[in-house]
């Protein structure tokens, strides 16, 4: 069995209902949750959006490989009314990012892990820090603690429940 982490967010519609039904289908269908985050409100980061997103980060046991994982989360965000546009940030009813895989790191074009851009986002540095903050990166060889103290992002992560 693997560790996995994955963050979780959303903005439209009931975002809580959005966040809990997230987590009951990864358990069902990746694996089951270890430990969660608490929830956070952030603002939009990449775009301008009039709804904040509510996210979380949840560690999850799955016998999946990377890629197995990926189809999961396509497959659950579809089933909980995702659909893909053109735009890369964008609103959204739910998004799963699988943001590390133990300490694997793949770099194909369809499957980058740890999430490259994780480090420069403070609404997945802080659920990270909350339940893994001694964690290490695997490529910065930073914690995430480390990482969470130089990351530049100056939006504003608050606690939501």
């Amino acid at each position: 069995m693997t560790i996995v982490f994955l963050g979780i967010g959303t903005n439209l519609g009931n975002r809580e209902s959005n966040l809990e039904e997230a987590v009951a289908r990864i358990e069902e269908y990746i694996g089951p949750v270890l430990d969660s985050s608490s929830i956070y409100e952030t603002e939009p980061w990449g775009f301008q959006a009039k709804d904040e997103f509510l996210n979380m980060v949840v560690k999850v046991e799955t016998d999946l490989t990377p890629s197995g994982i990926l189809g999961r989360i396509l497959m659950i965000e579809s089933l909980l009314g995702r659909v893909r546009g053109q735009k890369q940030y964008s609103s959204r009813l739910i998004d799963i990012d699988m943001l590390f895989y133990e300490d694997m790191i793949v770099d194909e074009e369809s499957l980058k892990i740890p999430h490259p851009l994780l480090h420069e986002r403070k609404f997945v540095l802080v659920p990270l820090c909350e339940i893994a903050p001694e964690l290490v990166h695997p490529v910065l060889k930073k914690s995430f603690a480390e990482l969470l103290e130089i990351c530049t992002d100056r939006n504003e992560v608050k606690m939501y429940k």
